[in-house]
């Protein structure tokens, strides 16, 4: 049986104040990657908006998030500046990183944003559930032929690539790559990443590319339901004649993947662990689960449990901002050009916010958590997600009540996305 220390290493008081007191994104510690909230709690304690050593600020309470998400007009999220040196102005992270809507400010930003969230109503999210629980259910048949897997490679991961499949009409035998090329394209965003990571990342979005052209192309001769195609919806743009230029089409359709793809595996992976690491809420999630009187009853059971799981193990810890004019976030003053780092794994335990925040309470209402982001920049998805993290979580606990992870779950070993590589386990 595999112990929660295992899973989450506990640090000392004292570790975390001496990892807070040198605080650098670019030189972490692998036991912070591991656990980073006790140094969260210590930076959000004694240096709550912390100067880093290339002078960037770096945010750990709720309260100067959301100052910062309240103000797009100030706090720009357009990349161009920051990345060029990150990547190069001719590589084609850069293209793709400085296109792609959660990287760029209105005017593109909003023409974005609002044609993807055309082929996102309640209606059409409403009308993916039932392909989704077959979908749940198939890879839970296959799970339960061979007696356990892995949380990740054989669940979590599968759910959302097969649904942004769908949303961008790729052909099943043509999704194999998809993964890969998301990890590889994100892993690069990390603060800072290694010359493989770098070459890693722009061969995948070089590769994805002229994979879309080709696929736009047929798209193109043989246009989707635009209500639910969302790579029709993208090339036919708005009744206005507002529409995407290729590079935009193209790039964003990167981003789509991006976006609904490792988010998602680990909301679910992540879920699924906690589960394991906190066996007294699994217990009283089987049991609520058990006692629901309806369809209403058990779906609020688990809305509860996945905002929980997303405020305790935030998919995405980190988001950054450029302030565009001189301002102030927490009573500490920018000059125009500052760089803020916004750690929402900090905020989403903020004892200012949440009561007893370091407890996972898979019953916790008023959940305020920043999972999503916030404002204008909130995830497009967050429905969706939600949706996909309920009927895994809850199809896949209600199948298999005594699974167990059968060895220690390997991490990502990242910053900016916090999740599990692999978690290999057993049905019972």
């Amino acid at each position: 049986m595999i112990q929660p220390h295992q899973i989450t290493p506990p640090m000392g008081a004292d570790r975390a104040r001496e990892i807070a007191s040198s605080f650098d994104l670019r030189a972490l510690a692998p036991d912070f990657l591991a656990n980073p909230y006790p140094v969260y709690a210590a930076l959000r304690e004694a240096d709550p908006v912390r100067r880093m050593p290339d002078g960037s600020l770096f945010l750990t309470r709720h309260a100067d998030l959301m100052t910062v998400y309240r103000d797009a007009a100030v706090f720009s999220s357009d990349k161009h500046v920051e990345f060029a040196p990150k990547y190069g102005v001719e590589s084609p992270l850069y293209e793709h990183h400085t296109t792609s809507l959660v990287f760029n400010d209105p005017p593109l930003h909003t023409r974005v944003r609002k044609l993807i969230m055309g082929a996102l109503t309640r209606r059409a999210i409403a009308d993916m559930e039932p392909g989704l629980v077959t979908l749940v259910d198939n890879l839970l048949d296959r799970i339960e032929a061979q007696g356990g897997g892995d949380l990740i490679e054989d669940f979590a991961s599968a759910i959302p690539v097969e649904i942004i499949g769908n949303l961008l009409g790729v052909p099943h035998a043509e999704r194999g790559p998809l993964r890969a090329w998301s990890l590889a394209i994100l892993g690069a965003l990390e603060p800072v990443p290694t010359p493989e990571q770098h070459a890693l990342g722009n061969r995948s979005v070089t590769e994805m590319l002229a994979y879309l052209r080709g696929l736009v192309a047929e798209r193109r001769k043989a246009p989707g339901d635009p209500e639910r195609d969302v790579l029709t919806r993208l090339i036919q743009g708005e009744a206005s004649g507002d529409k995407l230029s290729e590079v935009e089409l193209l790039q964003n359709c990167i981003f789509l993947l991006n976006a609904g793809h490792e988010t998602t595996t680990n909301l679910i992976g992540n879920g699924l662990i906690l589960l394991q690491e906190f066996p007294a809420q699994r217990a009283q999630l089987l049991a609520d689960l058990n006692a629901a009187r309806d369809d209403a009853a058990r779906e609020q059971v688990l809305s509860l449990a996945v905002d929980e799981c997303l405020r305790f193990e935030s998919s995405n810890q980190l988001g950054n901002r450029r302030a565009l004019a001189p301002c102030a976030v927490g009573g500490v003053d920018l000059p125009a050009g500052a760089l803020v780092t916004l750690c929402i794994g900090a905020a989403n335990r903020d004892p200012a916010v949440y009561e007893q925040p370091e407890t996972l309470n898979l019953r916790r209402e008023g959940n305020k958590h920043l999972a999503f982001g916030f404002g204008i920049h909130q995830c497009a998805g967050l429905s969706l997600a939600r949706l996909e993290g309920r009927i895994a979580i809850g199809r896949f606990l209600t199948r298999f009540p005594q699974f167990e992870l059968s060895d220690v779950p390997e991490r990502g070993g990242r910053a900016r996305f916090r999740g599990f590589l692999s978690a290999p386990f057993r049905t019972r």
